[in-house]
This record gives C-alpha cells, structure tokens and sequence, in this order.
C-alpha cells in the first residue's frame, strides 16, 4: 500500500481540535455578548413578538446587524459533532484502505477497499502513534497496515510471517519459520504466455491463505532473526512485493492495525464498484 503522502489522520486532528475550540471559545466569550444585545433589543422593542409588526422588524434588523452568530461559528458548530464522531471511529476503532498494488495477491486484490481493526494491537494516540493501552499482540499470519521504516507517511499492507526472536528463512521459495518449513499445497498455475504463476494454499499460524510466486523469477534466498520489538513482514505475492526483505523489520509503534475484511472492490474510476469479493481477510 503506497502513493498516500497527505496526512490525513492530522488534518482531521486539526479540524476537529480548531472546530471544537471555536465553538468553545464562542460560548465562552461571544455568545454571552450576543444574548445580552439580544435582551436589550427586546426591551428597546416589547412588541417584537409580533409577526410583521414595525418592532418586529426593527428587532430583527438590530439583531442580524449587532448579534447574529458569525459563519465560522456556525459552520464550526455543525461540523464538529460530525467530524468528532470521524476521529473517534477512524483513530480508535476502524478505518477503510484501499489497496493500490498487487503485493498481496492472491489474498487481496488491487481495487479492494479492506476494513482495518485499530485497536486489536492497542490503543495509540493519533498522529503522535504512541500506544497508551496494550491489548494484543501480532500473530504470524496476521495482515497487518503500518508504516514501513523507509516511508514513515506511507501507509503498507502485509503479512506478519516472523515474530520478535524468530528465525525467518526463504529457500528455493519456501518459508521457513525457526528451522520449520511453513506447510503449503500447491493449487494451480496461471498460464502468462505459458505456465509462470503458481497458486498455493499456505498455512502460517491460525491463518490458511493463497500465496503467489512467479516461477521465472529467482528464489532471493536469506535467513534472518527478527530484532525485538520488531516484526517481518512479506506480501503473499512472494515475488512481486516491497517488505521487509528489501527495507527491513517493522517496528512496533509503527503498527497501524490488523486487516480484517474487504467491503468492496472497485478496479478504476470508471468502472462499477463490485461487492463480489465481500468477505474476512485469511
């Protein structure tokens, strides 16, 4: 998952921090002013009740002129509930991605738009991203978005193949995790001119998923012990993925959350949404 440069959880921050303190700031300090020019002007005119009436009239006009809510305040005060429940919701409990490459093929398709779990490994701070309640820990097959040490605004989606203290190796396209190969089945081959993609059904910790590896490419073999604090992280499309074979061990306050489900595929913009591939995230 790649291409996101705009921070978006900070400028919610912001939207919702600046529209609370205006509306804040208003009760405070303007609105009392407000309501006491109001309750001159209903003195000044008694009979501004009256609908029509030459007082009503004037009543009105001195109120838009002198004590009429400014449009910041306004527009403030019926933005923030909205934008407050969006932060809450996005920064505490769940959040929509869309998937933009093909690393995690087969398992996640590009054009799909997951649902990611915030709080399965801890509640953290928005923005700042420190972890202030520890809930849960990752599990070898979790499909987890963070962010990758080499892009720290970058949001990445894969699978979590090597806890800390574990030994992760690759060899001749098999994975191996602490001396113990990964089981697999082989499904099917994807002809590309002629036979070059196989399909197999892989079975790393409670999570039974397809994985994916072009048969023309090289095996990149290497063997590698997961730091502390630190995760492993591989796309099920095992030759065509950036992770942690390439930009190293994603560490743990870079953790974003766990993907747990695809809502909807869309392929392009000028295609028609599909909800086909509804369904839980193997």
């Amino acid at each position: 998952m790649s291409g996101v440069t705009i921070d978006f959880p900070l400028i919610l921050v912001i939207l919702v921090f600046g529209s609370g303190l205006i509306w804040v700031l208003d009760a405070l300090f303007l609105a009392p002013r407000r309501r006491r020019v109001i309750g001159d002007l209903q003195d000044q005119y008694p009979q501004w009740e009256r609908e029509g009436s030459a007082e009503a009239l004037k009543y009105q006009a001195g109120v838009a002129q002198n004590a009429s809510e400014p449009v910041v305040v306004e527009y403030a005060k019926s933005f923030f509930p909205v934008l407050f429940v969006v932060f809450v919701l996005r920064s505490f409990l769940v959040e929509p991605f869309q998937i933009p490459s093909s690393s995690m093929v087969p398992t996640l398709q590009v054009g799909d738009y997951i649902v990611v779990n915030k709080y399965t490994y801890g509640i953290r701070l928005p923005v700042l991203r420190t972890r202030v309640l520890a809930l849960n820990e990752p599990q070898r097959g979790d499909v987890m978005v963070f962010f990758p040490p080499h892009m720290n605004d970058t949001y990445f989606i894969k699978r979590v193949v090597g806890l800390p203290g574990d030994t992760v190796t690759y060899r001749d396209k098999q994975l191996l995790v602490n001396g113990r190969q990964v089981e697999s089945e082989a499904l099917a081959q994807i002809p590309d001119g002629r036979p070059r993609y196989s399909v197999g059904l892989e079975q790393l910790g409670e999570a039974n998923h397809l994985v994916q590896v072009d048969d023309r490419r090289p095996a990149r073999d290497f063997s590698v012990v997961v730091k502390p604090g630190h995760y492993f992280m591989m796309g099920d499309n095992r030759d065509n993925s950036s992770d942690s074979r390439i930009w190293g061990q994603v560490q743990e306050k870079d953790m974003v959350g766990k993907a747990f489900a695809v809502w909807m595929h869309w392929g392009s913009l000028f295609s028609i949404p599909s909800f086909s591939r509804v369904g839980l995230i193997e």
